[in-house]
Protein backbone atom coordinates (compact mmCIF):
# COMPACT_ATOMS: atom_id res chain seq x y z
CA UNK A 1 0.00 0.00 0.00
CA UNK A 2 2.03 3.30 -1.40
CA UNK A 3 -0.60 6.02 -0.22
CA UNK A 4 -0.17 7.64 2.99
CA UNK A 5 -2.87 6.86 5.48
CA UNK A 6 -5.18 10.20 6.55
CA UNK A 7 -3.24 11.88 9.36
CA UNK A 8 -4.12 12.18 13.21
CA UNK A 9 -3.42 14.65 14.64
CA UNK A 10 -2.79 13.59 18.14
CA UNK A 11 -3.75 15.41 21.65
CA UNK A 12 -0.38 15.94 22.13
CA UNK A 13 2.74 14.79 21.08
CA UNK A 14 5.83 13.99 23.19
CA UNK A 15 8.15 16.77 21.75
CA UNK A 16 10.97 14.10 20.73
CA UNK A 17 8.17 12.22 18.59
CA UNK A 18 6.93 15.44 17.25
CA UNK A 19 10.80 16.16 16.13
CA UNK A 20 10.86 12.96 14.29
CA UNK A 21 7.43 13.35 12.86
CA UNK A 22 8.88 16.81 11.51
CA UNK A 23 12.43 15.22 10.49
CA UNK A 24 10.58 12.72 8.71
CA UNK A 25 8.28 14.80 6.49
CA UNK A 26 10.76 16.74 5.47
CA UNK A 27 12.57 14.20 3.82
CA UNK A 28 10.32 12.44 2.07
CA UNK A 29 6.94 12.85 3.46
CA UNK A 30 4.96 10.34 5.71
CA UNK A 31 6.81 8.30 7.50
CA UNK A 32 5.59 4.22 8.53
CA UNK A 33 3.83 3.94 10.99
CA UNK A 34 5.77 0.75 12.16
CA UNK A 35 9.12 2.74 11.64
CA UNK A 36 7.58 5.76 13.78
CA UNK A 37 7.00 3.06 16.19
CA UNK A 38 10.84 1.93 15.99
CA UNK A 39 11.74 4.92 16.21
CA UNK A 40 9.60 6.21 18.92
CA UNK A 41 11.14 2.93 20.92
CA UNK A 42 14.28 3.52 20.77
CA UNK A 43 14.55 6.89 21.63
CA UNK A 44 12.61 5.11 24.81
CA UNK A 45 15.38 2.79 25.25
CA UNK A 46 17.85 5.55 24.94
CA UNK A 47 16.02 7.58 27.52
CA UNK A 48 16.25 5.02 29.72
CA UNK A 49 19.75 4.40 28.74
CA UNK A 50 20.55 7.81 29.45
CA UNK A 51 18.84 7.40 33.25
CA UNK A 52 20.57 4.49 33.92
CA UNK A 53 24.03 6.07 32.94
CA UNK A 54 23.10 8.96 35.06
CA UNK A 55 21.96 6.90 38.27
CA UNK A 56 25.34 5.06 37.33
CA UNK A 57 27.61 8.11 37.19
CA UNK A 58 26.01 9.13 41.27
CA UNK A 59 26.47 5.51 42.47
CA UNK A 60 30.19 6.14 41.23
CA UNK A 61 30.35 9.75 42.96
CA UNK A 62 28.52 8.57 45.80
CA UNK A 63 31.79 4.94 45.79
CA UNK A 64 34.02 7.78 45.01
CA UNK A 65 33.12 9.67 48.11
CA UNK A 66 32.75 6.50 50.36
CA UNK A 67 36.33 5.76 49.02
CA UNK A 68 37.34 9.12 50.21
CA UNK A 69 36.07 8.94 53.48
CA UNK A 70 37.44 5.38 53.99
CA UNK A 71 40.97 6.85 52.48
CA UNK A 72 40.89 9.15 55.44
CA UNK A 73 40.10 6.85 57.93
CA UNK A 74 42.65 4.47 56.55
CA UNK A 75 45.53 7.28 56.40
CA UNK A 76 43.84 8.58 60.22
CA UNK A 77 44.45 4.94 61.37
CA UNK A 78 48.01 4.56 59.64
CA UNK A 79 49.23 7.20 61.73
CA UNK A 80 47.89 6.36 64.89
CA UNK A 81 49.38 2.87 64.28
CA UNK A 82 52.94 4.59 63.53
CA UNK A 83 52.30 6.99 66.44
CA UNK A 84 51.61 3.83 68.69
CA UNK A 85 54.44 2.17 66.83
CA UNK A 86 56.87 5.22 68.16
CA UNK A 87 55.84 4.61 71.57
CA UNK A 88 56.34 0.77 71.73
CA UNK A 89 59.77 1.60 70.41
CA UNK A 90 60.62 4.12 72.70
CA UNK A 91 59.29 1.75 75.73
CA UNK A 92 61.11 -1.07 73.96
CA UNK A 93 64.43 1.58 73.77
CA UNK A 94 63.30 2.52 77.88
CA UNK A 95 62.73 -0.92 78.86
CA UNK A 96 66.17 -2.21 77.16
CA UNK A 97 67.74 0.53 79.32
CA UNK A 98 66.46 -0.73 82.34
CA UNK A 99 66.80 -4.01 81.44
CA UNK A 100 70.69 -3.33 81.22
CA UNK A 101 71.05 -1.01 84.44
CA UNK A 102 69.09 -3.93 86.53
CA UNK A 103 71.55 -6.24 85.11
CA UNK A 104 74.39 -4.19 85.66
CA UNK A 105 73.20 -3.22 89.24
CA UNK A 106 73.08 -7.27 89.82
CA UNK A 107 76.56 -7.68 88.36
CA UNK A 108 77.96 -5.40 91.04
CA UNK A 109 75.42 -6.26 93.65
CA UNK A 110 77.16 -9.84 92.83
CA UNK A 111 80.66 -8.39 92.97
CA UNK A 112 80.35 -6.81 96.16
CA UNK A 113 78.45 -10.00 97.64
CA UNK A 114 81.25 -11.92 96.40
CA UNK A 115 83.91 -9.33 98.58
CA UNK A 116 81.91 -9.92 101.30
CA UNK A 117 82.02 -13.37 101.18
CA UNK A 118 85.33 -13.54 101.01
CA UNK A 119 86.40 -11.16 103.70
CA UNK A 120 83.81 -13.28 106.17
CA UNK A 121 86.12 -16.68 105.03
CA UNK A 122 89.34 -14.66 105.58
CA UNK A 123 87.95 -13.63 109.04
CA UNK A 124 87.25 -17.01 109.67
CA UNK A 125 89.82 -18.97 108.48
CA UNK A 126 91.81 -16.11 110.94
CA UNK A 127 89.85 -16.79 113.83
CA UNK A 128 90.85 -20.90 113.04
CA UNK A 129 94.75 -20.00 112.65
CA UNK A 130 94.13 -17.96 115.80
CA UNK A 131 92.57 -20.11 117.93
CA UNK A 132 95.28 -21.39 120.41
CA UNK A 133 96.06 -17.86 121.11
CA UNK A 134 92.36 -16.86 121.08
CA UNK A 135 91.78 -19.27 123.79
CA UNK A 136 94.50 -18.50 126.14
CA UNK A 137 93.38 -15.10 126.13
CA UNK A 138 96.28 -13.35 124.94
CA UNK A 139 94.93 -12.17 121.61
CA UNK A 140 91.80 -11.16 120.66
CA UNK A 141 90.91 -10.74 117.13
CA UNK A 142 87.81 -8.02 116.34
CA UNK A 143 86.35 -5.86 113.31
CA UNK A 144 87.04 -2.46 113.43
CA UNK A 145 85.85 0.50 111.14
CA UNK A 146 85.48 -2.53 108.49
CA UNK A 147 89.34 -3.51 109.39
CA UNK A 148 90.11 -6.78 110.92
CA UNK A 149 91.93 -6.08 113.75
CA UNK A 150 94.23 -8.44 116.20
CA UNK A 151 93.97 -7.36 119.72
CA UNK A 152 97.69 -8.00 122.06
CA UNK A 153 97.15 -7.01 125.96
CA UNK A 154 100.49 -5.23 126.41
CA UNK A 155 100.42 -6.95 130.10
CA UNK A 156 101.28 -9.88 128.46
CA UNK A 157 103.78 -8.41 126.75
CA UNK A 158 105.38 -5.66 128.33
CA UNK A 159 106.33 -5.42 132.08
CA UNK A 160 104.42 -1.99 133.34
CA UNK A 161 105.73 1.21 131.83
CA UNK A 162 108.59 -0.82 129.95
CA UNK A 163 108.82 -1.72 126.30
CA UNK A 164 110.96 -4.91 126.14
CA UNK A 165 108.91 -7.58 125.16
CA UNK A 166 108.93 -10.72 127.47
CA UNK A 167 109.65 -14.65 126.27
CA UNK A 168 105.68 -14.77 126.97
CA UNK A 169 104.87 -11.74 124.40
CA UNK A 170 107.87 -12.68 122.30
CA UNK A 171 106.84 -16.12 121.68
CA UNK A 172 103.18 -14.82 121.01
CA UNK A 173 104.08 -12.25 118.39
CA UNK A 174 106.18 -14.39 116.38
CA UNK A 175 103.22 -16.88 116.14
CA UNK A 176 101.02 -14.20 115.07
CA UNK A 177 103.62 -12.46 112.38
CA UNK A 178 104.34 -16.63 111.17
CA UNK A 179 100.45 -16.78 110.14
CA UNK A 180 100.42 -13.18 109.01
CA UNK A 181 103.56 -14.10 107.05
CA UNK A 182 101.51 -17.25 105.17
CA UNK A 183 98.44 -15.67 104.10
CA UNK A 184 98.24 -13.43 100.69
CA UNK A 185 100.01 -9.61 101.05
CA UNK A 186 98.80 -7.68 102.66
CA UNK A 187 99.43 -4.28 104.51
CA UNK A 188 99.43 -4.49 108.55
CA UNK A 189 100.08 -1.57 110.79
CA UNK A 190 101.27 -2.02 114.48
CA UNK A 191 99.53 0.65 116.46
CA UNK A 192 100.30 1.07 120.15
CA UNK A 193 98.14 2.18 122.85
CA UNK A 194 98.09 3.07 126.72
CA UNK A 195 95.76 3.88 129.36
CA UNK A 196 95.24 7.72 130.76
CA UNK A 197 97.38 7.15 133.35
CA UNK A 198 100.49 9.73 133.08
CA UNK A 199 104.16 8.25 132.86
CA UNK A 200 107.51 11.12 132.46
CA UNK A 201 110.68 9.15 132.52
CA UNK A 202 113.79 10.58 130.35
CA UNK A 203 112.89 7.65 127.91
CA UNK A 204 109.01 8.19 127.63
CA UNK A 205 108.53 12.00 128.44
CA UNK A 206 104.39 10.83 128.04
CA UNK A 207 102.31 7.73 127.07
CA UNK A 208 103.03 9.25 123.06
CA UNK A 209 106.55 7.85 123.26
CA UNK A 210 106.05 4.57 124.97
CA UNK A 211 103.39 3.78 123.21
CA UNK A 212 105.64 4.31 119.97
CA UNK A 213 108.61 2.16 121.38
CA UNK A 214 106.15 -0.52 121.86
CA UNK A 215 104.75 -0.59 118.58
CA UNK A 216 107.76 -0.50 117.20
CA UNK A 217 109.10 -3.26 118.91
CA UNK A 218 106.37 -5.49 117.67
CA UNK A 219 107.01 -4.39 114.31
CA UNK A 220 110.93 -5.71 114.78
CA UNK A 221 110.22 -8.79 116.29
CA UNK A 222 107.22 -9.59 113.57
CA UNK A 223 109.89 -8.77 110.48
CA UNK A 224 112.06 -11.15 112.19
CA UNK A 225 109.89 -13.95 112.78
CA UNK A 226 109.07 -13.62 108.80
CA UNK A 227 106.91 -10.70 107.71
CA UNK A 228 108.07 -8.76 104.89
CA UNK A 229 109.58 -5.41 105.82
CA UNK A 230 107.35 -3.85 103.21
CA UNK A 231 103.64 -5.27 104.75
CA UNK A 232 103.90 -3.70 108.01
CA UNK A 233 104.31 -0.57 109.59
CA UNK A 234 104.39 1.29 113.06
CA UNK A 235 102.07 4.11 114.90
CA UNK A 236 101.51 5.61 118.40
CA UNK A 237 98.08 6.97 119.28
CA UNK A 238 99.37 6.72 123.21
CA UNK A 239 96.05 6.99 125.73
CA UNK A 240 94.38 9.27 122.86
CA UNK A 241 91.53 6.20 121.33
CA UNK A 242 90.84 4.47 124.40
CA UNK A 243 88.79 0.99 124.16
CA UNK A 244 86.93 1.91 127.08
CA UNK A 245 86.69 4.39 130.27
CA UNK A 246 89.89 4.61 131.93
CA UNK A 247 87.30 4.50 135.35
CA UNK A 248 88.41 1.10 136.40
CA UNK A 249 91.58 -0.90 136.57
CA UNK A 250 90.10 -3.66 134.61
CA UNK A 251 88.91 -0.73 131.90
CA UNK A 252 92.73 0.35 131.60
CA UNK A 253 93.96 -2.87 131.25
CA UNK A 254 91.62 -3.06 128.26
CA UNK A 255 93.05 0.55 127.11
CA UNK A 256 97.06 -0.74 127.28
CA UNK A 257 97.31 -2.71 124.23
CA UNK A 258 99.00 -3.46 120.97
CA UNK A 259 96.39 -3.55 118.00
CA UNK A 260 97.87 -4.97 114.75
CA UNK A 261 95.47 -3.58 111.79
CA UNK A 262 94.93 -4.98 108.57
CA UNK A 263 95.04 -2.05 106.48
CA UNK A 264 92.18 -2.10 103.53
CA UNK A 265 93.67 -2.48 99.53
CA UNK A 266 92.66 0.63 98.05
CA UNK A 267 93.48 -0.12 94.73
CA UNK A 268 90.01 -2.36 95.47
CA UNK A 269 88.04 0.91 96.48
CA UNK A 270 85.97 2.57 94.04
CA UNK A 271 87.87 5.68 92.10
CA UNK A 272 90.61 4.15 92.24
CA UNK A 273 91.76 3.96 88.38
CA UNK A 274 90.78 7.65 88.23
CA UNK A 275 92.59 8.47 91.27
CA UNK A 276 95.83 6.73 89.52
CA UNK A 277 94.98 8.27 86.20
CA UNK A 278 95.06 12.12 87.88
CA UNK A 279 98.30 11.29 89.65
CA UNK A 280 100.11 10.31 86.48
CA UNK A 281 98.51 13.46 84.44
CA UNK A 282 99.81 15.74 87.67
Amino acid sequence: MSACAPARAPARAPAPALALCCLAAALGGCVRASTHDALSARHAQEQQRARELDASLKATHARAEGLGADKASLEAQLAESQRRAAELLSDKTALKNSVEEMQAALQEQARRQAEVEARVASFRSLLARFKPLIDTGKLKVKIVDGRMVLVLATDVLFAKGSADLSEEGAAAVTEVAEVLASMPPRHYQVEGHTDNDPIATKRYPSNWELAADRALRVVKAMVDAGLPVGQISGASYGEAHPAAPNDTPEQKAQNRRIEVVMMPDLSQLPGFDELQRLNTEG
